[in-house]
């Protein structure tokens, strides 16, 4: 039995061994994230068993059209009411990005750690992780298969929800034959692809507009146009009267430039911390460079938050990156 297949089976094992599931997604939850956590919430129903669905975070508004999506309760605006035996984590990259729902676990509480990150650091009792999944949906879609459940529309439009958005719409190079195969499938169940794309990746808001066009006034590239850095300060929010959700996609227009290998988005949350998004191109591992900074993420996308005055963050992160280039530089 392979190791993947063995892990598919500790984590079926886990669902028949308990009853009642607290399943939590990470801080500031995505696509896939939220696809993920409401697709386990119907695997668990369909087993008979009960759920609590929780996350440290509102769910962005753009998925809230997903089946279940009004019963996820948000942990920064409601506190715990009593602690949990049973948890499941969908797309934690480790236990840190649970955030302040650890309070809702139980003390030597089981745990499924379900995740596609490689910077995961396995902190579940079990670990259904792999790697190299565009997705953590696609680990769910072979663990509904490993189970031998039947999908409905529900869970196919979770899960499709959760492969398209973290593939970029199935257009990054993590788009493999597996995750086309398993939308192609998905879509056979009801999926209804061009709404879904509409509502998660065409539509943006006026205060997103607003956003970005001072964002881009703060573009700064490196002499040798290799590196993009990006700025939304706590005074852009206010006068632009955009959230947090309205920030999305803003790191890759510094990417996208042509010639440019890292984009950077420095986002002020408080006056002393700074959340970081990466994005490379083809060369340049910034999952790395977040993970040395206490983050985590992809090889091509990822984050941290450095607790620091913007200034001196920026400063950080870019001697990170610029190593980072320099070392790639050296090795072609």
């Amino acid at each position: 039995m392979s190791s993947y297949k063995a892990s598919l089976e500790a984590a079926a094992s886990f669902l028949n061994e308990h009853d009642h599931f607290l399943v939590v997604n990470h801080v500031n939850p995505d696509g896939d994230a939220t696809g993920s956590l409401l697709a386990m919430k119907w695997i668990l129903h369909r087993l008979g068993k009960q759920a609590t669905l929780v996350n440290e975070g509102e769910t962005p508004v753009k998925f809230m059209f997903l089946p279940g999506a009004d019963e996820i309760i948000d942990a920064s605006v409601q506190a715990e009411r009593h602690t949990y035996d049973a948890i499941i984590t969908c797309d934690c990259a480790d236990f840190a990005r649970i955030g302040e729902v650890k309070m809702w676990f139980a003390p030597n509480c089981a745990l499924l750690n379900i995740d596609h990150h490689p910077t995961n650091d396995l902190f579940g009792t079990v670990n259904l992780v792999r790697t190299d999944a565009a997705a953590t949906a696609e680990i769910i879609f072979d663990l509904i298969n490993h189970i031998q459940l039947v999908p409905g529309k529900e869970l196919a439009t979770c899960l499709y929800t959760g492969l398209l958005t973290d593939t970029g719409g199935f257009r990054y190079s993590n788009t493999t034959s597996h995750v086309m195969a398993a939308a192609s499938e998905l879509l056979g169940y009801g999926v209804e692809p061009g709404s879904i794309a509409e509502r998660v990746l065409e539509s943006i808001t006026k205060a997103h507009i607003s956003l970005l066009q001072r964002s881009l006034q703060t573009l700064q590239l490196t002499d040798d146009d290799k590196a993009a850095y990006l700025t939304v300060t706590l005074s852009d929010l206010t006068a632009t009267g955009a959230s947090s959700e309205d920030t999305e996609g803003i790191v890759n227009y510094g990417r996208n430039i042509d010639g440019v290998e890292v984009g950077v988005l420095f986002k002020e949350v408080a006056e002393d911390q700074i959340k970081v998004s990466f994005r490379s191109r083809s060369e340049v591992d910034v999952a790395s460079i977040a993970k040395s900074l206490g983050g985590g993420g992809h090889i091509r996308a990822a984050g941290c938050t450095v607790a620091a005055p913007l200034m001196e963050a920026k400063r950080i992160v870019i001697q990170k990156v610029s190593e980072a280039l320099r070392e790639c530089g050296d090795k072609s």
